[in-house]
């Protein structure tokens, strides 16, 4: 059960990032994560129910992991190509899967090990052909930004498998929604009074793709939370085939945005399709 959650997950999450570029068009990065996380939480806000002091000092320990992962990473994809920017957050799956069988004991068999081992080189291998992706000069700070971005990833997903052994999926998804949601409140209040948005001539502007990113968003952490939460799940597994959430993006990419490059992904894509396969298979 935890697989076909970590699959219908990992599609969710290729869709959200097909309709957050549609609403990048009309707002800035920090408006849509706002605005998406919000209504995620309003979709969610049933759950919202009281408990012990220590569960919510452990999402909100998790509401700060997720959004200094976010924001570490925006701010990296702004210095580095995007070439750079992939390989280096193709390296997050790896660091899971090997903290996951260092702390959690986690044991994967032939075809799993094999399955993992061919999706890491397939998103290594995307972030090289997208070199031509990206212009923007290289610099210092942008390596900084993304090493916070992927060490708070890996251990945001880390601290998931250990909470989720106490608490129920919708009550963390709901509480750590609404953290999330005032942190990001509290960056966009910080860079307006810093002028940043006003200077760049940002405004808000209502899209109904907004709501449909919330949507995606709150389904597809919903799937995670539960599959995580079954007694047999492997984080390292679902860690993996979660980023093959790009396969739909590659494909939403050709066939709605007519994006370049396609042919040298194309192979990757294909290697990263066989890899999940083998995932599949050996689970």
């Amino acid at each position: 059960m935890w697989l076909f959650l970590a699959v219908c997950s990992a599609f969710l999450l290729g869709l959200y990032d097909v309709a957050k570029k549609y609403a990048l068009r009309k707002n800035g990065t920090f408006a849509v994560l706002l605005v998406a996380t919000a209504l995620s939480t309003i979709f969610v806000s049933p759950f919202l129910r009281l408990g012990p002091v220590q569960d919510h000092l452990k999402l909100c320990l998790k509401a700060v992991l997720v959004t200094s992962s976010w924001v570490s990473g925006m701010e990296g994809l702004k210095r580095l190509p995007l070439t750079t920017v992939s390989t280096i957050k193709g390296s997050r799956p790896v660091l899971v899967v090997l903290f996951c069988v260092l702390l959690f004991g986690e044991q994967l068999n032939l075809w799993q090990w094999l399955g993992v081992a061919v999706v890491i080189g397939a998103l290594f291998l995307l972030g090289r052909t997208s070199r031509g992706d990206g212009t923007v000069e290289v610099r210092k700070a942008g390596f900084l930004w993304m090493g916070v971005s992927v060490v708070t990833g890996v251990l945001s997903a880390l601290y998931d498998k250990h909470i989720m052994q106490g608490l129920e999926p919708l009550f963390v998804q709901s509480w750590t929604n609404l953290y999330i949601t005032i942190l990001l409140g509290i960056c966009v209040l910080v860079r307006y009074l810093a002028r940043q948005e006003r200077t760049a001539g940002q405004k808000f502007t209502w899209d109904w793709t907004l709501l449909i990113v919330a949507v995606l968003i709150t389904a597809a952490d919903a799937c995670y939370f539960f599959a995580l939460k079954q007694p047999d799940a492997l984080l390292s597994i679902i860690s993996v085939i979660r980023r093959a959430s790009v396969l739909v993006t590659f494909l939403c990419g050709a066939l709605l945005f007519r994006e370049k490059n396609l042919r040298a992904k194309a192979f990757n894509m294909l290697l990263l399709a066989a890899g999940v396969v083998l995932l599949l298979l050996g689970s």
